[in-house]
Parts: structure tokens; sequence; C-alpha cells
């Protein structure tokens, strides 16, 4: 069965919310976002743990989606729903056989040609970005654009593709008239503590 995600995909930040992943949780879940990503590039290993495990807590109240970011084997130790992954993590297939056949499991692509690549991976979306100039990753991939989105969500089909780099309330319409299913966004949610839940909304409406 074919995974369709919701409009919004809202990925904590620690040291950009300066609120822990599970506060995080608690905010985005207050404006209506059902799919989270736990990314964290910054905390000890045992200190996201065990912020991972209350952030995934706090979502089971509410009917959220736990996605980890790279970690397969916290999404495993934590059965966490998913786990998404770059380009020089554990492979797809590896993760699948990990984690089962119930698990979601995205992949980032920053191409047409790794894109079409992808389809042959056992996984549940693709990511591509960044789509616009992003702060939120230190090391971020050449800029994508919005030509270049089309033309990878031509060449892929049916599986859900989610943009994410530099979307914000102003673009997302522009992102969404690409052909996208979902935006994925740190920045325009989580950079501003008090208005996650705010901008959040905000975000779903569009």
């Amino acid at each position: 069965m074919l995974f369709r995600p919701p409009r919004l995909y809202p990925i904590t930040d620690v040291l950009l919310s300066g609120l822990s992943h599970a506060e995080q949780v608690v905010r985005l879940g207050e404006g209506g976002a059902t799919l989270i990503q736990l990314r964290e590039k910054n905390l000890a290993p045992d200190e996201f743990q065990r912020q991972a495990a209350e952030a995934l807590r706090e979502a089971r109240k509410r009917g959220i989606r736990i996605i980890i970011n790279d970690r397969v084997d916290l999404a495993l130790a934590l059965k966490a729903d998913g786990v998404h992954l770059g380009q020089n993590d554990l492979p797809p297939e590896a993760a699948r056989r990990l984690l089962g056949v119930q698990a979601i499991i995205g992949f980032s692509t920053h191409n047409v040609e790794q894109a079409r690549h992808a389809l042959s991976f056992p996984v549940d979306y693709l990511a591509i970005g960044p789509i616009f100039t992003t702060s939120s990753k230190i090391r971020a991939d050449p800029v994508v654009g919005l030509t270049t989105l089309r033309k990878v969500r031509r060449a892929i089909g049916e599986i859900p593709l989610i943009a994410i780099g530099g979307i914000t309330a102003e673009n997302a319409a522009q992102v969404f008239a690409a052909g996208i299913d979902t935006v994925a966004v740190i920045s325009a949610v989580v950079a501003d503590p008090e208005a996650i839940s705010r901008r959040t909304k905000q975000l779903l409406a569009l």
C-alpha cells in the first residue's frame, strides 16, 4: 500500500529552537502536525536517545508518527515509525530488513539521477532538496530549484515526493505547484520556539 504523507512534515532541531525534541513535538502537535522527523547533529548519542524516547512518548499520546533521521539503530530500539536515510547512510535494503515491512523509510535525493536510481530501493517516499538556499544544514548540497523539482516529479511517477530546503509560508505554494506531495520544514516552524504551533497551523492552512 502506497504511503501517503501529510502535506506538512516538520523536522526538529534542538540547537535552532532551544527546546528538547519532546517539547518541539508537543508544540508541533498543538499546531496540527501528524508526522514529525527527529533530526539531531549535535547532542551526544545517549542524550539524543533519551530525548527521542521522551519525544516518542509524547507523540504516542497525540497520534503523531515519528521518523528518526539517519539512526536506524535508534529507530529499531525505540520502535519508532520509521527512519529517514541520506545518500551516505545505511542502505535502504538493510534498513528494511532490520525495521520490517511496516516501517516508513524515506530517502534523500539531490538530482534527477539520484531520484531515478532510488526507485529501485524499498522506500516509501523520496525527499528532494535543497529547493532553496537553507541555513539549517552546515554543508548543504547545491540548490535544486523549482525547474529540477518538476523534472524529478515527472521522472519518479507516483511515489510520494517530499521537498525540503528553504521552504517557508511565503514560497510553499510555488513548491506545491511544482507537483510535490509534502513540504518538509525546519527553520520555518521551529526557529522561533514561541511561534511553533502558530507557524505549523499557518503552513497547514496553505
